[in-house]
């Protein structure tokens, strides 16, 4: 892997006491329309949110995701180390293969979501975590906090040492039907790198490969319901490489794509966001997410909450609602059944993709159901929902 991040160095520039990427000054002087978001200033759009959605679904969509948060560990001790902190099992991950877990409380309680690589470095026990921005702080102070009683544990041969390169890298998602083809060709071999070959890597793999001659990790990964990669490069690359990709999006109807249509292409694939679906008050099994904890045979914090979490068959679920009409039902509103308060809203949006308004919320498991008739109180006024499956869309099949 020809990639190390560095974990030192300048500190990266900040804006009005926001934190700022690599690409900040292409944004701005490209009209992104810039917003606070997790303590960084990011561009929210371009032009509009609905044209950003539609060109990551029928073309490609780029975007600059340098604010989540990169860790990088390393030492023969790492993966036992790991395997107590996340949900998902780690000793047994292989080498290049990316896994979404789940960082709980003692309570059980979700502390993040995260995505571990292993084997990014050819360096031993070489593992990367990638964390929402808003928690990138928390994450690494919980992690700080669990180390040293973890290492006491064991004879000081065990090696673990991790830190935090956010600071100092960048992040590029490439996302839709046409990010294969249009990124393969960066990968090529060229008589001095070796090429990578992108359509045979599988899906939540990471490889590292070079971007021209610059070292970078690719992996197939993403947030928005598409086929695509995620890239990660050294900060003082990122302005080449983005404008690389961008360059070429362009040439085959594709765009720089802002948070916004982030969200909305996330909501439609029914993927949880930090804050909204998922929070320490939420627990990993309402949330529809038990595919990412694996409870035997293993001992990690919050587990014993959880085993218990996994057989409450009575807590309130996360279900998608799908409304008519163009009102947009928004975070924090109720939902009704029969003029009763089952649940709420987390996140709402008038769907691009099927031109209506959908939203995922939390309700009681008795009216969880789908094909269950609700109401969403929007305003003063309730507004038909009937409960449908998730996720609202799935490539190929919508």
């Amino acid at each position: 892997m020809p990639l190390i991040l560095r974990r030192d160095g300048p500190p990266i520039p900040m804006t009005a006491e926001l934190l700022t990427t690599p690409l900040h000054d292409w944004h701005a002087a490209h009209g992104g329309r810039i917003v606070e978001f997790g303590g960084w200033s990011m561009p929210v759009q371009y032009t509009s949110i609905a044209e950003e959605h539609n060109a990551t679904r029928n073309a490609v969509g780029v975007f600059d995701i340098s604010h989540m948060g990169r860790l990088q560990f390393f030492g023969t001790a790492v993966a036992e180390f790991l395997d107590t902190i996340v949900t998902r099992r780690v000793v047994d991950m292989k080498r290049h293969q990316v896994r979404y877990a789940l960082i709980c409380n003692e309570a059980g309680g979700i502390l993040d979501d995260v995505l571990v690589y292993a084997g990014v470095t050819s360096e031993p026990g070489s593992f990367w975590m990638v964390v929402n921005a808003s928690n990138r702080e928390k994450i690494f102070a919980w992690l700080k906090s669990h180390e040293s009683a973890w290492l006491d544990r064991f004879d000081e041969k065990r090696q673990l040492s991790f830190g935090d390169s956010t600071l100092h890298s960048a992040m590029i998602a490439v996302q839709g039907p046409k990010a294969l083809g249009l990124l393969q060709p960066f990968f090529k071999a060229d008589g001095t790198w070796p090429g990578l070959d992108l359509a045979n890597m599988k899906y939540y793999h990471v490889a590292g490969g070079f971007f021209g001659d610059h070292g970078v990790a690719v992996s197939r990964t993403g947030y928005t319901g598409e086929d695509g990669f995620e890239i990660v490069c050294e900060y003082d690359f990122a302005a080449e490489v983005w404008g690389r990709i961008i360059s070429a999006a362009e040439k085959v109807g594709g765009r720089a794509c802002g948070l916004g249509a982030r969200d909305t292409l996330r909501l439609e694939a029914a993927m949880p966001l930090y804050g909204h679906e998922l929070s320490e008050s939420i627990n990993p099994f309402q949330a529809g997410l038990g595919f990412a904890v694996n409870l035997d045979g293993r001992e990690f914090i919050g587990c014993e909450a959880l085993k218990n979490f996994a057989a409450d068959k009575s807590q309130p679920v996360r279900v998608g609602l799908q409304l008519d009409g163009k009102r947009v039902p928004r975070e924090g509103y109720s939902v009704l059944q029969d003029e009763e308060r089952v649940g709420e809203v987390t996140s709402g949006t008038f769907s691009p993709t099927f031109e209506r308004p959908i939203a995922m919320a939390y309700v009681r498991s008795t009216a969880s159901a789908v094909g269950t008739r609700l109401a969403v109180d929007i305003r003063g006024t309730q507004h038909a929902a009937v409960v449908v499956p998730l996720p609202f869309y799935e490539r190929g099949k919508n």
